[in-house]
C-alpha cells in the first residue's frame, strides 16, 4: 500500500489542464476563468456625485448663497462649467459638473426658488467619487473560478466574454449485480446506487459535467461495454468492484494502465488509479463512504488540475472536542462535526465510523485527519481537518 500523499501526487500526474474556450459573461457564472481580464475603462469612468445635493464650486461655508443653473443626472451630465456663486443640482452617480469640487447634501441646503442656501452646521465632505476610484483601464482580474460577485465586477470592466478552461467531461459508472437506480423495485438481495449521485454532485459542484451511466453487472463483457460508452470523456470514475473479491472486475479490466492499488488509509483502502486506453481514470471502493470520501480527496483535485486550479482542498486546524485512540496502519478520515470555539473551531468525531454509514456521513461536516501511526490524542489538542 502506498501513502495518500503518494495516491495524490500519482492520480494528478494522470491529469493536465484541459484547453480554454471562451464564454459569455452571461454564461459564465461558476466557470474556471483560465487568465487575466483586463478593464476596458475606469471606474466610475468620469469624477461622480456619491450624495444628492448641489455641485458647488469652491469650499462655502454657513450662509453661502448660489443660484441653481443646472441639472445633472445618472446618464445625464451637465453640459457647462460651474462658475463662483452658481450652483447644479445633482443626483447620486451623477458626473459632477466641469469646475465643481464639491458636492453640498440636500439636507444642508435652503432652497428659495432658484436658490440655495447652506445650512449651518453643513457636512464638510467633498461627496465625489474621483475617477477610477474603484479600478482604473488596464488593471486586471486574476484567474479564479467565477463568483456572482466575480461577474459584476467583469461586467464594470466593460468585458462582455470571458476565457475559461472547458469543463471536464467526467464519466461515472457504478457497478455490482446488487445495484439498482434510486426509484426501481430492488429484489431483498439488492441495494439503491446511492454513490453516483454524490460523486455526481461533487463534479458539478467543481464546474465539470457528469455523466451518469448505466450500471455495469458483474461480468467482464457488460464492465466492458459501459466502459466503451465513456471512451469520449476526460476523466473514467467506477464506483465499486475496486477490491479483490471474485465480482471485482475493475483492476483487470483490458487496456488498463494502473498506476497503482490500494494505499494506505480508512475508509477506501482498495482505491485505484490509471489510464485506460489513454483516459485518466479512478476506481473508487464501493462502500458508500469509502467512496464520497475518496472522491473528496483524490477526485475533486484531479478536477481543479484539469481546470487549471490549485488542487485542493487544503487541512484547516482545529481543536478536538474529544479524545480519540491510535489510528493504527493507515490515515484515519473521521466523519466529524465542527463547531465554534475560543479561536479555531471545534472538531468531534463521531463514535461509529462504519464506512457504510451513510447516515452519519449526512451528519458530518468535515473529515478528521489522524496520520497513519498516530497515538492517542486528547481532547483540546489542535489537529488538522478538510471541510466537506
Amino acid at each position: 500500500m502506498i501513502s495518500v500523499e503518494e495516491a495524490l501526487a500519482r492520480c494528478l500526474a494522470l491529469v493536465t489542464p484541459l484547453p480554454p474556450e471562451t464564454v459569455a459573461l452571461a454564461r459564465a457564472h461558476g466557470r474556471w476563468m483560465c487568465a487575466p481580464c483586463v478593464a476596458r475603462r475606469h471606474q466610475p469612468p468620469f469624477a461622480a456625485s456619491a450624495m444628492d445635493g448641489y455641485a458647488v464650486a469652491g469650499d462655502p461655508v454657513a450662509g453661502d448663497s448660489f443660484a441653481v443653473v443646472g441639472e445633472a443626472g445618472a446618464g445625464h451630465a451637465f453640459g457647462g462649467r460651474v462658475a463662483a456663486g452658481e450652483a447644479v443640482r445633482i443626483f447620486t452617480g451623477a458626473p459632477v459638473p466641469e469646475g465643481a469640487t464639491r458636492v453640498i447634501i440636500q439636507e444642508d441646503v435652503v432652497v428659495d426658488g432658484a436658490r440655495i442656501t447652506v445650512k449651518e452646521g453643513a457636512d464638510k465632505g467633498t461627496h465625489i467619487r474621483p475617477l477610477g476610484q474603484d479600478f482604473h483601464a488596464g488593471d486586471s482580474l486574476s484567474p479564479r473560478r467565477l463568483r456572482p460577485n466575480d461577474l459584476a465586477l467583469l461586467a464594470a470592466m466593460n468585458v462582455a466574454e470571458v476565457p475559461v478552461t472547458r469543463r471536464p467531461v467526467v464519466a461515472l459508472i457504478a457497478t455490482g449485480d446488487e445495484l439498482v437506480m434510486p426509484g426501481e423495485d430492488p429484489r431483498p438481495d439488492q441495494i439503491i446506487a446511492s454513490n453516483s449521485f454524490a460523486l455526481k454532485a461533487m463534479v458539478e459542484a467543481e464546474g465539470g459535467e457528469a455523466r451518469l451511466l448505466p450500471i455495469a453487472r458483474d461480468t467482464e463483457a457488460e464492465l466492458a461495454t459501459v466502459l466503451a460508452l465513456a471512451k469520449d470523456a476526460d476523466l473514467i470514475v467506477t464506483i465499486g468492484g475496486a477490491s479483490v473479491g471474485d465480482h471485482d472486475l475493475v483492476g483487470g479490466v483490458a487496456g488498463l494502465e494502473r498506476a497503482f492499488w490500494k494505499i494506505a488509509m480508512r475508509p477506501g483502502k482498495p482505491l485505484i488509479a490509471g489510464r485506460l486506453h489513454g483516459v485518466p481514470m479512478l476506481g473508487l471502493p464501493g462502500n458508500p463512504v469509502s467512496a464520497i470520501v475518496c472522491g473528496h480527496l483524490f477526485l475533486v483535485p484531479m478536477l481543479r488540475a484539469m481546470l487549471g486550479a490549485a488542487p485542493g482542498p487544503f487541512p484547516r486546524r482545529a481543536m478536538l472536542g474529544a479524545d480519540v485512540g491510535p489510528t493504527g496502519p493507515r490515515t484515519h478520515y473521521m466523519r466529524a462535526r465542527l463547531s465554534e470555539g475560543d479561536g479555531l473551531p471545534v472538531i468531534t468525531p463521531f463514535d461509529r465510523q462504519d464506512s457504510a454509514l451513510l447516515s452519519i456521513l449526512g451528519q458530518a461536516d468535515a473529515l478528521l485527519i489522524r496520520p497513519l501511526g498516530d497515538g492517542p490524542r486528547p481532547r483540546d489538542e489542535p489537529v488538522l481537518y478538510l471541510p466537506i
